[in-house]
């Protein structure tokens, strides 16, 4: 006699990918009854502030302004790692898993912070390995 049951479905991976997930927290930060910009708040801001940075750097024609402007800019990279790591949802600000966004924005946001505070001349901070740089990469002291 057979067996009136259908045969058990494997669940192997597809050979052949059909789609895209989006990533986890993509959904918009706000509903659909407030404007897109405001929907998206999220990534409004964090552009808000890097442009602002981006203008300070443009801009300042003052002693270290292109600094001010670089560490805003950076602030702002931070700004989206830090919202990225907090809220459930924050819309076109999600672009891969959330960890994935966190180390990267995080990384970044922190090298352009640190490159902007060291940068010459007269840095804001200083290393001592990085006054004999040239030495270590085999060029002759000057």
């Amino acid at each position: 006699m057979s067996d009136p049951r259908p045969p058990a479905r494997s669940r192997q991976r597809p050979v052949k990918t059909t789609g895209t997930v989006p990533p986890e927290g993509s959904a918009a930060a706000l509903g659909r009854e407030h404007a897109l910009p405001v929907r998206q708040w999220p990534i409004t801001l964090v552009l808000l502030v890097v442009g602002a940075g981006l203008a300070v750097t443009w801009f300042a024609d003052f002693k270290d302004g292109f600094k001010y402007g670089l560490l805003i800019l950076g602030g702002g990279v931070l700004l989206g790692a830090v919202l990225r790591l907090v809220l459930p949802e924050v819309g076109m600000l999600a672009v891969r898993s959330r960890f994935t966004d966190v180390i990267v924005l995080g990384f970044l946001g922190s090298a352009i912070v640190l490159l902007t505070l060291v940068a010459q001349p007269n840095p804001w901070l200083e290393f001592p390995l990085l006054d004999n740089i040239g030495q270590l990469i085999g060029r002759p002291k000057h």
